[in-house]
């Protein structure tokens, strides 16, 4: 079986799928293929080891209908038609829990260099403004007993969510397809509507997978129905949020702050208004970005497509 490695992915995965003998090809370019390189060298393969920066759309699937297994290198897979798999027969797997803490890290990080104006304040100390003490100037709010409001409290936040009340005590309010009465009864959190999830946070995290359903979810009226007072949070997709109406929210007060490790597109442009705001964070979507996170990323991956060619039961089956 040939496996295409479409990115230079850690050599954990790639060496287990050697000596299980398979037939690997590793792109071992920093710079990712092209979409007509990768249509060209997947057709020569079997099995495709991918990212989430490619789209494998119904046009790509359809050039690529061969294809015995996707092997996603990453726990989100809205890159992927899974629809159009599933019709042509291929299965698509990813690597869940992988990025659990870095995930949480970040978007923790976020949410205290928000608080605090820290990337505006180093900015201005690169440009040679530290200014004189002020004291009225400058300042940040505590996040001590706030509330924190999770939008899918998964496995990231659930780990968020347990970083907040053990820091800082903060409340735990959560909106969820369904109820987590673990971490009710570990964090007292509550479960509540969308709406009063809007109205209630002092911190609101997004924590959710992109779908038609939660795509632009937070837009306009949904930062209107927030506290003046608010931090926007997001670490999951950047389509989650409606970009235009967040930093129209920003610029008019509407909310306090954002953190954001996604984008909407990706990459940010370098004049784009919100990094150049007082009370935002971005970061270039570096949730999974760590030693540990990535190495277990690639040796899910790689065992995915190893279960496969076993004939053994795929742990991390998407479709």
């Amino acid at each position: 079986m040939k496996v295409l490695v479409s990115l230079n992915f850690p050599p954990l995965g790639i060496e287990m799928l050697k000596k299980e003998g398979l037939d690997v090809t590793v792109w071992t370019n920093d710079i990712p293929m092209t979409r007509e390189q990768l249509i060209h060298a997947t057709q020569e393969h079997d099995v495709l080891l991918s990212s989430s920066i490619y789209a494998l759309d119904a046009d790509f699937l359809e050039q690529n209908k061969h294809l015995k297994l996707i092997s996603q290198f990453a726990v989100g897979y809205n890159n992927i038609d899974i629809k159009k798999a599933a019709e042509l027969g291929i299965p698509v797997t990813n690597t869940p829990n992988a990025m659990t803490d870095a995930t949480a890290d970040i978007a923790f990080g976020l949410m205290m260099a928000v608080s605090r104006k820290m990337f505006y304040m180093h900015k201005k100390i690169i440009s040679g403004d530290w200014g004189h003490f002020r004291p009225q100037a400058n300042l940040g709010m505590e996040l001590k007993g706030k509330t924190v409001g999770i939008f899918g409290m998964g496995r990231i936040g659930s780990a968020f969510a347990k970083r907040c009340h053990g820091a800082y005590d903060m409340n735990v309010i959560y909106h969820n397809r369904t109820p987590n009465p673990e971490m009710e009864k570990e964090l007292n959190a509550s479960y509540v509507s969308f709406e009063e999830l809007l109205k209630e946070s002092d911190v609101l995290s997004i924590h959710a997978s992109l779908s038609e359903e939660t795509k632009g979810l937070f837009d306009a009226d949904a930062f209107s129905k927030m506290k003046p007072s608010a931090i926007f949070i997001n670490t999951a997709r950047g389509g989650l949020h409606d970009e235009k109406s967040l930093i129209e929210a920003l610029q008019n007060h509407v909310i306090w702050g954002a953190g954001l490790d996604v984008t909407d597109p990706e990459p940010i442009k370098k004049d784009n208004p919100l990094l150049h705001m007082e009370n935002v964070a971005v970061t270039p979507h570096l949730g999974s970005a760590t030693v540990e996170a990535r190495n277990e990323m690639s040796r899910l991956a790689a065992l995915n497509i190893i279960q496969f060619s076993k004939g053994e039961t795929l742990t991390n089956l998407v479709q």
